[in-house]
C-alpha cells in the first residue's frame, strides 16, 4: 500500500494526492508511488480525468534535497532516470489531467505541475525552478516542458535566475491557466475534470495524443499524426453513435454549452 501518494476516484475523477509531511518533497519512494498511481489512473475505466493535488497548504516544494545531497555522480546517473520517469508517467496519462496548485510548486513540484494538461492555481501560489541555486538544473523535464509552455526566453529567465514566480505573473506568462482563491483550488480542478465524465473518452485520448506527440515533431509529421488519429476514430462506437445522434437529433445541449 502506498504511503505518500494515493489515487482516490469519485464520479469519474481520479485524484492523485500527495501527502508527505511537511512539504511533499518528492523522494525516490514518492517517485515510485507516483508512477504506480499514474499507471492505475491510466488503466482504470472508471477514471475519465485526473486531478494532481498536494493538499490545502502546498503542492510540492521540490525533490528531496537531503536524499539527493548524499548521492554521487554514479548514483545520480541511475536516480535521475527515476525522477524523470515519475513525472513523465503523469504526463503520459491518456486522459485529461489538471494540477490543483496550492502554496509552493517548486523544482520537482513545478515539473510535476508542468506534466498536467491544465494548471489551476491559488491566487497566492508560488512556482519556480530554483535548482541553479543548488548548483544543479531541473532534472524532471523543467528545461523542456517549461520552455515549450512559456517560450524559451521566459523559461531561461526563470531557470537561470532560480527566482520564484508569483501567481499573477504565472498567469500572465501562461505558466498557469486560472487563478482562484486558495480555498477553491481543489473544487475548481475537480469541476474542470468532471466535465469529461460523459465525454467520448477515445476522442479525448486521441486529441491529447495528437497534441502531445505533435509538439515533438515538425508540422508535417504532426499533421500526419493528427490524420491517422482522426481516421482511427471512425472504427469506434463513439464516432458511430455520436454522428448518428447528430444526424437524427441535431446538436445536443452539451454542444451548445461548449462541450
Amino acid at each position: 500500500m502506498a504511503e505518500f501518494v494515493t489515487l482516490e476516484v469519485t464520479e469519474g475523477v481520479g485524484t492523485i494526492r500527495l501527502d508527505r509531511p511537511k512539504m511533499n518533497a518528492i523522494s525516490v519512494q514518492v517517485q515510485a508511488e507516483l508512477r504506480a498511481a499514474a499507471a492505475e489512473a491510466s488503466e482504470r475505466d472508471d477514471v475519465k480525468a485526473v486531478v494532481i493535488y498536494g493538499g490545502e497548504r502546498v503542492f510540492a516544494a521540490g525533490n528531496d534535497v537531503k536524499e539527493m545531497a548524499a548521492l554521487s555522480y554514479a548514483d545520480m546517473v541511475t536516480v535521475s532516470g527515476s525522477v524523470q520517469s515519475a513525472v513523465s508517467a503523469v504526463a503520459a496519462i491518456p486522459k485529461p489531467v489538471v494540477a490543483a496548485i496550492t502554496g509552493y510548486a517548486l523544482g520537482g513540484g513545478c515539473e510535476l505541475a508542468l506534466a498536467a494538461d491544465i494548471r489551476i492555481a491559488a491566487d497566492n501560489a508560488t512556482l519556480g525552478q530554483p535548482e541553479v541555486l543548488l548548483g544543479i538544473i531541473p532534472g524532471a523535464g523543467g528545461t523542456q516542458r517549461l520552455s515549450r509552455l512559456v517560450g524559451p526566453s521566459k523559461a531561461k529567465d526563470i531557470i537561470f535566475t532560480g527566482r520564484f514566480v508569483k501567481a499573477d505573473e504565472a498567469l500572465a506568462i501562461g505558466l498557469v491557466d486560472k487563478l482562484v482563491p486558495a480555498e477553491s483550488v481543489y473544487d475548481e480542478a475537480v469541476a474542470w475534470a468532471r466535465q469529461f465524465s460523459d465525454a467520448a473518452s477515445l476522442a479525448v485520448r486521441a486529441a491529447k495524443e495528437s497534441i502531445d506527440r505533435g509538439l515533438e515533431v515538425d508540422l508535417a509529421s504532426g499533421l500526419e499524426i493528427e490524420r491517422l488519429q482522426f481516421a482511427a476514430l471512425f472504427a469506434t462506437d463513439d464516432q458511430t453513435n455520436g454522428m448518428q445522434s447528430f444526424v437524427e437529433n441535431g446538436p445536443g445541449k452539451a454542444q451548445f454549452e461548449g462541450r
